[in-house]
């Protein structure tokens, strides 16, 4: 079981890479970079059982769940490849209960998260001396649902707040940020597609994002960083969306 990272195919262990080449079979999750397995396997069973919420293509997991056990029994060596890392908001316990129920023996590969992977490359570190002394990790989706107590904390916090699966309900999240009084100019970034050629950042803040996004449909997958961490995003953005990756690589390049 490992952590595909958040795009970039560079942004894999070398553990993953060498379990990629010893694989039977790859269970992969939508968000996972195709060309990762295409860069690093050997010719696999590749099986796509990604996860979507509120669509028809998606995967159950009780079905994901069965295919690991049924080619795990049949003396398969498989891969469950999810995106970012395995331990942030994928499921894994379900997976894992299901392996220790048959008595497979496995191993989990970290990989690096979504929210690590859109941070850098956005040039946002997620703590900073003087911006934010710690970070959380949280999800918003349509089906979310915290306290009232909940929704102080967080418009209370001096941390980075990281909302994962947000980007298509931002209304939602920034009025109820509002409503239990988070600064209305507290700085807010959208990330889309981090860490691949296609990476965009939006940047606005709370009170005035529901404008600055007015019509706007953020591509899967993305990521919402909310805090004074933000401002730091233009003095330090060094990765840019052409097919050249980054002022690093053009400086490279010359030499």
């Amino acid at each position: 079981m490992a952590g595909a990272g958040p795009g970039d195919v560079d942004l894999i262990t070398v553990k993953l890479q060498q379990r990629l080449y010893e694989a039977d079979v790859i269970i992969v999750d939508r968000l996972v970079n195709p060309g990762i397995i295409e860069r690093y396997a050997k010719d696999t069973l590749t099986i796509i059982a990604g996860k979507q919420g509120y669509h028809d293509g998606s995967v159950a997991q009780e079905d994901i769940n069965k295919l690991l056990i049924a080619h795990a029994i049949n003396g398969k060596i498989v891969l469950r490849l999810k995106g970012g890392d395995v331990a942030f908001f994928s499921n894994v316990l379900d997976e894992l209960l299901s392996l220790q129920e048959h008595n497979i023996p496995f191993e989990i590969i970290p990989g690096i998260t979504a929210a690590s992977g859109a941070s850098a490359y956005a040039g946002i570190p997620l703590t900073a001396r003087g911006y934010a002394k710690g970070v959380q990790f949280i999800t918003f989706n349509p089906s979310t649902f915290y306290n009232a107590e909940k929704w102080k904390s967080l418009a209370a916090t001096t941390d980075t707040l990281v909302f994962y699966m947000a980007a298509k309900s931002l209304p939602d999240l920034t009025e109820l940020l509002l409503r239990y009084t988070k600064k209305p100019l507290t700085p807010l970034a959208v990330i889309e597609q981090a860490t691949t050629e296609n990476q965009q950042v939006h940047i606005s803040n709370l009170k005035n994002c529901a404008v600055d996004f007015e019509g706007k449909q953020f591509s899967s997958p993305s990521l919402v960083i909310l805090g004074d961490v933000v401002k730091l995003h233009d003095d330090f953005k060094w990765f840019t969306s052409e097919k050249t990756g980054s002022v690093f690589n053009e400086l490279i390049t010359a030499k």
